[in-house]
This record gives structure tokens, sequence and C-alpha cells, in this order.
């Protein structure tokens, strides 16, 4: 193998786990949930791209952007440094952060699941998490420190996910055609630098969510009568 290739394949590789992490195959079950988007589609407050585009922007900059990547920043390098007293006050303090039963039913079932594949990528630590259903974000940064995956690359992917996950859920629920998907996509990517440097540069003592139609639509779709998703 030449140089040239060796540089090449240690770059690249990296890159694809990520791929690999925020894949839609990756099987922890996110298409289940909508996080309070369905019950916001019922109650008329989403209707279509126009409404969808502002309420998945707001809660990725609003929420996702002040909790779940400063958050995941931490958890990071917790698991780089192989601290793992930082691993748990920060898994702890995501999970406290959900406010409704809901939110806190899909982030342990998300982090129970991907505990369970990282299991089964040879990933040892996450035997030991599995049963204490953790935080998706805690197994999120296990997976991406002990496969190279850098901060800023971690947390864009993350945040991508995410976003990716909320447009498909609205095709369903509201509904929209793929291309509307597809021009959602595109313009929350656009939105999404801005988001990454401020979840960079947020300390500690300003993490939370600041969005409460979120948790007010979290709460109401505990008891919606005819539900597709699972928050």
């Amino acid at each position: 193998m030449t140089h040239t290739s060796t540089v090449i394949h240690t770059g690249i590789e990296p890159l694809l786990r990520l791929c690999h992490l925020v894949s839609p195959a990756l099987p922890v079950g996110a298409y289940a949930y909508s996080q309070g988007l369905e019950y916001a589609v019922e109650a008329g407050w989403v209707g279509d791209e126009a409404s969808t585009f502002e309420w998945i922007e707001s809660l990725a900059r609003a929420a996702v952007g002040t909790l779940d990547l400063p958050v995941l920043l931490r958890l990071h390098a917790a698991w780089r440094a192989c601290d793992e007293p930082q691993v748990r006050r920060w898994n702890a303090r995501l999970i406290a952060a959900r406010e409704t039963a809901e939110l806190r039913a899909e982030e342990r079932h998300l982090g129970a699941s991907l505990a369970r594949v990282l299991i089964e990528l040879e990933i040892p630590e996450a035997h030991v998490w599995q049963a204490a259903a953790p935080a998706f974000a805690t197994m999120f940064a296990l997976a991406a420190a002990r496969w190279g995956i850098e901060a800023a690359a971690t947390l864009a992917g993350y945040l991508w996910s995410w976003n990716e996950n909320q447009v498909l859920s609205a095709v369903r629920l509201v509904p929209l055609g793929q291309s509307a998907g597809q021009r959602l996509l595109h313009r929350l990517t656009a939105a999404m630098p801005a988001i990454l440097e401020r979840a960079h540069a947020l300390p500690d003592d300003a993490i939370g969510v600041g969005v409460v139609s979120q948790v007010l639509a979290s709460a109401l779709h505990e008891t919606q009568y005819s539900r597709l998703f699972r928050s």
C-alpha cells in the first residue's frame, strides 16, 4: 500500500463509521418516534411545508442544539478520557431533562437499543450500559469515541440524523410529498452550521431546553386517541 492510499484509508474510515452510525438502517427503532410532532399535526400547529420547517428548525435550534448537542460534546470528551464518572453525570443530566414520560421512555429505549448494536459491533463498554437504559447520546458518543470520529463530526452527524428522522415523520404525518421532504432537508442543512457553532460554545450552566411547545405536544400525545408513533 502506498503512502497516499494509507493516508486516504486512515482519513476516510471515521467518516464511513459516522455514516454507519447515522444510517436509518441502524436497528434502534428511531422511526417509531415523532417527539411530539404527531400531536402538533393533530392539533393543527403543523399542517404544511412552511409550518413543518418552522417546527423542526425551532426544536433543532432551541432544544437539540442547546441540550443534546452540548451534552453529547461532553460525553464524547468523557469517553475519550475514559472518565466514567463524567459519562454517568452527563447521561443522568440528559435523561433528567426529558420532561415527559414519552420522551424519557424514548431516550432509554433508543439508548438501550444502540447499546445492543454496539455489543454486536464489539465495543465492550456497551455491555455495562445495556441494562442501565442509557441515553441515546451516551451510546452515540461511545461509538464515535471508539471509532475515532472527531467531536465536530459527531455533533454534525447526530444533528443530521435527528433532522432527517423528523422530516421522515412529517412526510408521513402532515402528509408531505417526497420532494417537499427533500426541500426541508436542504433548508434544515443550511441552518445546521449556526446551531452546531452555538452548541460548541455553550457553557455548562446554559445547557437546557427553551421550547415549551414540544413538551406540551409530547404530554398531550400520551392520551391522543389515534397514533402512529410512540411519542
